[in-house]
C-alpha cells in the first residue's frame, strides 16, 4: 500500500497512462490527484472519465474544475435564443475567463458525451475534495491544488477561503509548518525563481512542487510516492 500524488494534467491522458504504467500503481495503492485535470490539453473529458473510473483515486479541487463547473453546467441545457437571453453579465464573465484559460477542449469533449454522461462528469467534479490531510513513510503531508494564500500559522484550515487554496500561489520561501510537507501544484516549477531543476520536483523549507508543466512544450507530468520520496516522470 502506497500512497502517491499528481497534479496539473490538464487533459494530457497520453501522459498520465505513461505514468501510471512507470508507477504501476495497484489496487491497494493510493492516488491523490491535485487538481486542474481539465483545460489546455486535448483530453481532459476522456481524463476526467478514466479517474472515474479508478476507485482508489482522491481528487482535490483545482481553480480550472473551479472555473469549468458553472460552465459545464450552463452548456448543459439546449442553446436557443432564449437561454442566451438568459445569460447574464456574470455568466458571460465566467465564460470568458474559462475561455482565457484554455477551455476549449474541455468544451469540445463535452459537447461529445451524451446526457448521462455530462451529468456523471458534473456529479463527479462536484466531488472533488479541497484538501487533504495525509501521513505516510512517517511523516505528515498537507496536499492542496494551490497553496495557502494570506498564510497565518494561527489560522485553520477551515479559516481559508476556497480563493486562498485553489488560485493563490505559495510562498516558497516560507516555512509554513514545523512537521507538515505542504505539497501543491498550480504553480508550474519551471516558473519557481531560483529553482535549480526547472520542471522537476521542486522541494523546499517544507514545500514540494509537483506540478512540472505537462502541458507546455518539453514539459513532464510528474507523481512522488509519498512513503518513500521517489519521484516518476512522463
Amino acid at each position: 500500500m502506497a500512497t502517491y500524488v499528481i497534479s496539473d494534467i490538464h487533459g494530457r491522458y497520453d501522459k498520465l497512462n505513461k505514468l501510471l504504467q512507470i508507477i504501476g500503481l495497484k489496487d491497494t495503492d493510493t492516488l491523490y490527484i491535485l487538481g486542474d485535470v481539465l483545460d489546455r490539453g486535448k483530453q481532459p473529458i476522456t481524463t476526467i472519465r478514466k479517474l472515474m473510473e479508478m476507485p482508489n483515486v482522491v481528487c482535490i479541487l483545482g481553480n480550472h474544475e473551479l472555473m469549468a463547473l458553472p460552465c459545464l453546467e450552463f452548456l448543459m441545457q439546449e442553446i436557443t435564443g432564449a437561454s442566451v437571453d438568459r445569460l447574464d453579465e456574470d455568466m458571460i464573465e465566467q465564460l470568458q475567463v474559462w475561455q482565457w484559460n484554455g477551455s476549449q477542449s474541455t468544451i469540445e469533449e463535452f459537447g461529445q458525451l451524451d446526457m448521462a454522461g455530462k451529468k456523471a462528469v458534473i456529479e463527479f467534479i462536484k466531488d472533488f475534495e479541497i484538501y487533504a490531510e495525509v501521513t505516510a513513510g512517517g511523516r505528515k503531508y498537507l496536499l492542496v491544488h494551490a497553496g495557502l494564500g494570506d498564510f497565518s500559522p494561527e489560522k485553520k484550515m477551515e479559516d481559508y477561503t476556497l480563493h486562498e487554496l485553489v488560485w493563490e500561489r505559495v510562498d516558497y520561501e516560507t516555512q509554513y509548518f514545523e512537521d507538515v510537507y505542504v505539497v501543491t501544484g498550480h504553480t508550474p516549477t519551471q516558473l519557481i525563481e531560483g529553482n535549480p531543476n526547472p520542471g522537476y520536483i521542486y522541494r523546499h523549507d517544507h514545500h514540494i512542487a509537483i506540478d512540472c508543466g505537462a502541458c507546455f512544450r518539453g514539459g513532464r507530468l510528474a507523481a512522488i510516492c509519498l512513503d518513500t520520496g521517489e519521484e516518476f516522470y512522463a
